[in-house]
């Protein structure tokens, strides 16, 4: 059994040890899923994720876990397109990726609109405590306690 299916099978457990599970798990980029800030790199650039990030992905969609992407990244185009390059790009029901001063809470009032869960049936991981902030004040679940750390 190789890591990546090690990972997903620890996720799948601990997944499997709570009954109340949110509907939607919703996760920044940069430093988030990946290691580095998009508009940093070049576009032709191979991207690469945290090395659980993926197993964990994949554990939340064996779980019907619907995921959605809030990034406030100023090159969409590169966060996309690295999406896309990842081959994960399908597991998110929404992207949305701009540049933004609201500290995600335009991002999160989208991804709302746009899959009608209530933002108490999702969770939310993000690196930027100013993002966690604010859209915890929306009642949406942080699911970065302390330091999130793949």
């Amino acid at each position: 059994m190789g890591d990546d299916e090690k990972v997903k099978n620890e996720a799948l457990q601990i997944i499997g040890q709570h009954q109340n599970l949110p509907t939607l798990v919703v996760f920044d980029l940069d430093y988030t899923l990946w290691p580095f800030y998009c508009e940093c790199c070049d576009e032709d650039e191979m991207p690469y994720l945290y090395p659980q990030a993926s197993a964990i992905l994949y554990a939340l969609k064996d779980k019907a876990i619907s995921m959605a992407v809030a990034s406030r990244s100023p090159t969409p185009d590169i966060a996309k397109s690295f999406l896309q390059t990842l081959g994960i790009h399908s597991l998110f029901v929404t992207q949305e990726i701009f540049s933004s001063w609201t500290h995600k809470t335009e991002h999160i009032q989208r991804i709302h609109a746009t899959t009608g869960v209530p933002f108490s049936s999702m969770l939310f991981f993000d690196d930027e405590d100013r993002n966690i902030q604010t859209v915890i004040m929306l009642g949406i679940q942080n699911g970065c306690d302390k330091h999130f750390s793949w």
